[in-house]
């Protein structure tokens, strides 16, 4: 940071084999000093160019974390990618680099991983996500679009990248290898093997919860790949669905980064009466939360809305009487709290006064201290060696009772 207290633009300017770029992650921060790319995205870059692949005919990338593939090689030799990605917030600011750049002509077209692929894939570049099951999802969807000629190239840091990542390339799409270790960044090369049968796509999953978990209990999860605890419930959110509160006096409650939506749906069976939003950053988070709402709520239809953005941004000022929360404090490899701490403030906005924000998370992340800041106090519902649950009330205007818990 320099004197200004302004973000330097060096810094967020990626050096490609084709020319200088300019990126940043969303929502752009002038004191986040993380880079919108890593040695992997500038190792296949490399790679391409090297290897003078053709990018003239369908190029599709998939799980482009903020842009920076896509945004580099929009342009070049008239290519015009398309990206497919899950992540609203990387989309946003894959839009955002690519307007920087000022592409003339045919610019990305850029798809969700709930949307149907290209039915003709001449270039497949992967950036090989944190989650095996979105891997494999996603190479199910796509193959059928590969053809003999088909280049396809995933990239990944060397601690992204597993036997077991090896081994879905090589099962879906052919015969793989690797390449050498560069900056701590790898290749994944595979040639498509079109007498392949590997099977049918496993995902959507679907399995039980457990019976001592309040309204929930031995209700059907619908869970789509990628999404946080795919095939079982995990033990955070299984403590928080213990101890929710039985919101019966709250209006409109919103399960903020609702994953597969199972803390909404709870708190709809408790509160029959209630609106719920469910909200996610993911497309496939929100697709999971709208197929469990759908398979255990369908009674209640009108009651609930569903949407990918960012969080509660969109939401207008005090307008929801219940928020629960569960914050991931990781943004893929780098751990931090920048996200819990926007829903916290984003939950603030929109609580009417009176209104609960009910949070769980890791006893260590020390979520009082920013609930304290930012509410002005912080109260322990529930806690055990690992979990804590936290709840803190808007303050602002006048006291309504909130909901109780259970």
């Amino acid at each position: 940071m320099n004197r200004t207290d302004q973000p330097d633009p060096a810094a967020h300017r990626m050096t490609t084999p084709w020319g200088e770029v300019d990126l940043t992650r969303f929502p752009a921060d002038p004191r986040d000093q993380l880079r919108a790319w890593d040695a992997a995205d500038d190792y296949l870059l490399k790679h391409l160019a090297e290897n003078r692949t053709d990018l003239s005919g369908a190029v599709v990338v998939v799980g482009d974390r903020w842009g920076a593939l896509g945004t580099a090689l929009t342009g070049v030799d008239g290519c015009a990618p398309t990206l497919i990605s899950d992540s609203w917030l990387g989309q946003r600011a894959t839009g955002e680099n690519l307007a920087r750049k000022g592409v003339s002509g045919p610019g990305a077209t850029l798809l969700t991983t709930q949307d149907t692929p290209p039915d003709r894939v001449d270039v497949l570049l992967v950036r090989v996500p944190k989650s095996l099951a979105l891997l494999e999802d996603q190479l199910h969807r796509l193959r059928p679009a590969l053809h003999e000629g088909t280049v396809v190239v995933g990239t990944g840091m060397v601690k992204e990248i597993h036997t077991s990542t090896l081994n879905l390339f090589e099962r879906i799409v052919g015969p793989t290898r690797t390449s050498l270790a560069e900056k701590k960044a790898r290749l994944v090369l595979s040639t498509p093997d079109l007498s392949l049968t590997p099977g049918r796509d496993p995902w959507p999953v679907r399995y039980r919860l457990p019976d001592d978990i309040g309204p929930a209990a031995g209700r059907t999860v619908v869970n789509h790949a990628g999404v946080f605890c795919a095939e079982r419930l995990d033990i955070g959110t299984r403590f928080f669905l213990r101890h929710l509160p039985r919101a019966t006096g709250a209006a409109r409650i919103a399960d903020l980064g609702c994953g597969n939506g199972v803390v909404g749906m709870s708190a709809a069976l408790a509160a029959p009466d209630a609106e719920l939003l469910f909200t996610d950053e993911s497309h496939q988070a929100v697709a999971s939360a709208e197929a469990t709402y759908a398979e255990n709520c369908g009674e209640r239809p009108g009651k609930a809305v569903f949407r990918v953005g960012d969080g509660l941004a969109d939401v207008p000022a005090a307008t929801l009487d219940l928020v629960l929360n569960n914050p991931p404090f990781h943004s893929h490899q780098a751990t931090t709290d920048a996200t819990a701490w926007r829903m916290f403030t984003q939950a603030h906005a929109a609580l009417r006064p009176g209104g609960e924000l009910w949070v769980v998370g890791n006893r260590h992340l020390g979520y009082h201290l920013k609930l304290r800041r930012l509410f002005g106090n912080s109260e322990l519902v529930a806690g055990d060696p690992k979990f804590v649950i936290l709840k803190a009330v808007r303050q602002d205007g006048a006291q309504r009772g909130g909901p109780r818990r259970g």
